[in-house]
This record gives structure tokens, sequence and C-alpha cells, in this order.
């Protein structure tokens, strides 16, 4: 059908056609003259008229031209099914451009049945390739016939296929090949290109790597298997020490994170270690990874984050003078953050509870819960995005603050408004804090 369109069309496009052999130059005009039009236009892109004048050649198939001894059938048959192709992407009607497409087609099988020779077939491939992805409009399964083309040029010259077009060729054909799931075909290809690929590319691949995966599992055999030919490469103990971390590969875990940071101490590998350490409650461990990452840190972000990280490690082992001390840091290096100032509320509320324990809490506790709350307050004003978080906190310290019987018993009695000290005054174990609140 298609060569039926095409046939009908290119009678009926030009008169001067019908009462001439398809062999011959158009126009009764002499073969050279046909053919340095056709030149001509063809490296101008105007291929309506380079089709026009170049037509007889791929019908006739001279080797060669009277009056042009440079003339060479081989790469004039390249330029004749460029120009059938650009021809076709200019066309508004479907089946037209379906024609000229497919006669771009019937010039490239007859290269390759033609010219047995291979020295020319790895730019066919590459451009019969392109010729499918072009027009994947008008032919069937365009993109797996692009990538079946394309593996033909990868086979002949795997080094330099590898990185034609900046490794684009290569992506697209691997792309085809995992929608396929042509898993084999897919990891072969990637292991025969990497030794060639940019650093660039070589992400690439690890990428498409992972989408070849269906378990996390198999990316960590898969990683596994890579490391043992290269145990120093530090991608791929990255990717293993994030995945044995996803499965609670706890030993693993720990091994990988270790050995990246013997291979590259830095930012990132150090704070793999302390965060590590944490999830394992090792405190001591973590504040120590975290004060090295403090020297690495490279913004002030950065640091506010730390230093709050460290303030939790301290915290959760009890040592709260300290958490308060990292907690203040933070808000040095980012005054607009609000966590650092929830994380405050929340030490002084942890101290209300290790003074009481062992007891009943008395009025003189909840005072403290004054100053969480003026804590609280602060982090909402500065930072909007802590809002949530503060009206939470909010609901669990307001209902332990002093009643209005407490305050009116207290020796002189308490009126809302009035400063208020939190230090040893109330008892010693609150003497550290040392700050001024306000009676609520």
């Amino acid at each position: 059908m298609k060569k039926l369109l095409l046939f009908l069309f290119l009678i009926f496009s030009s008169s001067s056609l019908m009462a001439q052999n398809a062999t011959s130059p158009p126009d009764g005009m002499s073969e050279v003259g046909a053919y340095s039009l056709f030149l001509e236009n063809y490296k101008s892109d105007s291929f309506e008229k380079a089709v026009k004048f170049g037509r007889w050649i791929w019908e006739g198939m001279p080797e060669s031209i009277e009056g042009y001894s440079r003339f060479e059938l081989k790469r004039n048959l390249r330029r004749l099914a460029n120009s059938y192709s650009g021809y076709a992407e200019e066309l508004e009607d479907p089946a037209m451009q379906e024609a000229y497409a497919d006669t771009a087609l019937q010039i490239y099988d007859q290269m390759f049945k033609k010219y047995s020779d291979k020295s020319n077939h790895y730019s066919w491939y590459i451009n019969r390739g392109r010729l499918y992805q072009t027009h994947s409009n008008v032919f069937d399964n365009a993109s797996a016939k692009a990538s079946e083309n394309y593996y033909k040029a990868f086979e002949l010259r795997p080094e330099e296929f590898t990185n034609y077009g900046d490794g684009y060729y290569i992506q697209v054909m691997l792309q085809e090949m995992i929608a396929q799931g042509k898993k084999d075909k897919a990891l072969s290809v990637m292991k025969k290109a990497e030794p060639y690929a940019s650093e660039k590319l070589k992400t690439t691949f690890n990428d498409k790597r992972n989408q070849l995966f269906e378990s996390p599992g198999e990316r960590i055999t898969f990683l596994e298997g890579r490391l043992k030919e290269n145990p120093k490469n530090q991608k791929v103990l990255s990717s293993l020490r994030d995945l044995y971390r996803e499965q609670e590969m706890t030993k693993k875990e720990r091994s990988v994170a270790e050995k990246l940071y013997k291979l590259n101490p830095s930012y990132g590998n150090t704070m793999a270690l302390a965060d590590f350490a944490v999830s394992n409650a090792n405190h001591n461990m973590a504040i120590k990874y975290f004060n090295e990452a403090m020297d690495k840190a490279q913004s002030d972000k950065q640091k506010a984050e730390i230093s709050i990280k460290i303030s939790d490690a301290y915290l959760n082992s009890g040592r709260l003078r300290k958490a308060r001390e990292y907690a203040r840091s933070a808000t040095d290096y980012d005054s607009d953050w609000g966590a650092p100032y929830i994380q405050i509320a929340d030490i002084y509320a942890r101290a209300v509870s290790k003074c009481a324990e062992g007891r009943k809490m008395e009025r003189r506790d909840k005072t403290v819960y004054w100053l969480v709350l003026d804590y609280l307050d602060k982090a909402k004003r500065i930072d909007p995005n802590t809002t949530n978080e503060v009206e939470r906190k909010y609901k669990s310290y307001s209902p332990v603050t002093p009643t209005n019987e407490e305050k009116f018993f207290w020796d002189p009695p308490l009126n809302s408004g009035d400063e208020f000290k939190i230090d040893g005054s109330l008892m010693e174990c609150y003497e550290w804090i040392n700050e001024t609140t306000t009676v609520r």
C-alpha cells in the first residue's frame, strides 16, 4: 500500500514525469546536469527539489556519470535517503509522509544489499535508526526498530558508538531494551560500554541498572558483585550503604560506611557515620562525628542543622546543659529557624521530668512550663513553618502550668504578667537554667 501511494503521488506530482523512464533524469536533462541540481538542493536542505532531481539515481543505480568522474553511488544513495526523509518531515499529509519515509527506508535496504562491505554499515545503521525515530508516527514498532539498528552499530564500533551524540543514542537504545524487558542484553551492553563512557554516562548507566532490578535484594546482589571488581568504587559503596540502611542490614551498613569514611572522610561520609551512631543510640560516637562534620560544613544552614543534631544527642543522653548550648548555637547560625527554639522548649520540659523523677510534680516544677511556652511562642513567631508542631506541643504543656489556686497560695501570690525567675531558688536541679519568664 505504501509503495502504491508513493507511485501514484510521484506520477501525478509532475506531468513531465509521465512520459519519462524513472531511471532517467527529469525533463530530458543530462545526468550530470540533474546530478548537479540534486547536489545543490541537497546541500541547501531543499529536499523537495533534491528528490525531484535525484530520484533517477536510486531507481537506475548508476555506478558512474558521464562528465563527472567523482560521482560515487554509495554516497549519493545516502544523500537521497536523507532527502526523502527530510521531505517527508515537511509534508502535512500523513499518507505522503508515510510514502516518502518508506522510500527512504527502501533506499537503505537497497544499500545494505548492494554493499556487503561493512566499512560504511556503522553510519548507515545509525542513520536508519534515526529514520525510524524521526518518523515514528508512520512506522510500526519504530522505537524497537531504531534500537535494533543502534545495537548493530554498537556491535561494530562499541567505543565510538558509546559516546556518539554525547551518549544520546546508547541511552535511547538501552531505554528501549529495558522497556522490552531485555534485562540481560541491556546489562551486557552497559558492561561492554562502561570502559569508554564519560563520568556523566556512567551515572546514567547506574540509574538504568536500578530500573532493571525489581527488588532491593537484586540491587544489593548486583552491587556487591561490582564491588568485587573494584572494592574502592565509592559510588557503588554509597549505593550499598543506602540499600543496607533501607533493609536494616546494620552490620553491613556500618562496615560500608566506615570504608567510605576511610577512603574519603568528606562531609557526607562523616555525617553518614554520625547518623549511623545516632540510629544505634551511640550518642558519644555521634557527637564525635558531628563535631568533625561541623569543621567540614560549607554553609551556616549545615552548621545549624548539625548543631541541632548534637543537641539531640546530648538531650537523649541526659546532658541537658550541653543540649541547650548547641541549640543556642543553632540560632546563631540561622536566626530565622524555629527548630532550635522548639528544641530548647523540649530541653526544659525534660528538665522537669528529670528533676521530678521518683516524686510527685510540685507547683515549683510546673513554673518551668511557662518558660517552655515562651520558647514555643518564639519559634512560632519567627518561623511560621513551625505552627503545627508548636500547637501540638502547646496542648501537652499548657495544662501542666500552675493553676490559679497554686499561683494564689504562692508566697507572695503570683499575678499574670509578673516576672518569674527559673533558677536554683526553685530547686537546686533548676539552677543551671537561670532564665526569667512571665507568669501566665
